[in-house]
């Protein structure tokens, strides 16, 4: 009687902190019983498979059959972890709560404030010449939605049903990527969108972009259909003919390791978090 009071009592402060906050912004810390968590989860399951709450992501949730999932995601985002096709099925819980929760936020605010730091500390040229390669998924927009229903990248990848959302032009933006961009253009920076979406989502892409408040960029470039090489040849191919065509690239980021490696990568690179999916 004690834990179903208790319970009730949880479920009614997640039901405030939903309708108070953000959802960038929910922090709730977990408590380290196993038993604890596991009663708390079985009676929060209806609620965690519908709404994805903004829980924590550590503590007992980081590891499920084996698998210790925070050490997963470490290896992941340390490039360690390579080459793999899904997130592991017992991660799925603790993904969507890292990317929901206020985990993944402050983990890409760290990141561009570190940016930030680093336009600040430039002395430009001012020639015009200066510019910022920016991604596009999980970069400057977020495909949140659309993971948030497809297993946060635990179900296979299914290339038709993503076109299709795509094609929505619906994307929220990243705050904190659309930070950096607006930083860049007040310096006088010019952003340089590369993504490895096809050309034929080019009107989608840029529709979505616009949308988001994302405008004053200089280019926008997609992979051409008939491009069969990896995402490492084809966007170091094209920051080559940025070089080739006289620009300086100052800064690059993106949220696959494949946005940044390949020479030329730029004079400094800034990796943001993604253990959805991985792209070589």
């Amino acid at each position: 009687m004690a834990m179903a009071t208790k319970m009730l009592l949880l479920l009614a402060a997640v039901a405030l902190l939903v309708a108070s906050s953000g959802a960038w912004e929910i922090n709730i810390h977990m408590p380290t019983s196993v038993a604890t968590v596991t009663a708390m989860e079985e009676a929060m399951a209806p609620i965690i498979h519908a709404l994805r709450p903004m829980l924590g992501s550590g503590g007992q949730l980081g590891s499920r059959a084996g698998v210790a999932c925070d050490s997963w995601r470490l290896g992941v985002e340390a490039h360690n972890v390579r080459d793999w096709k899904t997130v592991p099925a017992s991660c799925e819980g603790y993904v969507g709560h890292y990317m929901l929760g206020g985990h993944y936020r402050r983990d890409s605010k760290l990141v561009i404030d570190q940016a930030i730091s680093y336009v600040d500390s430039l002395k430009l040229a001012g020639n015009g010449k200066e510019v910022w390669v920016f991604d596009v998924d999980e970069t400057t927009l977020s495909n949140l939605p659309y993971y948030a229903t497809h297993g946060f990248g635990a179900t296979p990848y299914n290339w038709t049903s993503f076109q299709e959302y795509a094609r929505q032009a619906s994307a929220p933006a990243l705050p904190e990527t659309k930070r950096l961009f607006d930083k860049l253009l007040s310096v006088g920076i010019k952003p340089v969108i590369l993504t490895g979406r096809r050309e034929v989502q080019r009107t989608a892409t840029v529709t979505n972009l616009r949308r988001q408040g994302f405008s004053g960029w200089m280019t926008v470039l997609l992979k051409p259909a008939e491009f069969k090489g990896s995402g490492v040849t084809f966007k170091s191919g094209e920051r080559q003919k940025l070089l080739d065509a006289g620009y300086v690239i100052v800064g690059n980021i993106g949220d696959q390791w494949s946005d940044i490696l390949g020479t030329p990568e730029g004079a400094r690179t800034f990796k943001l978090p993604d253990p959805m999916y991985y792209i070589g």
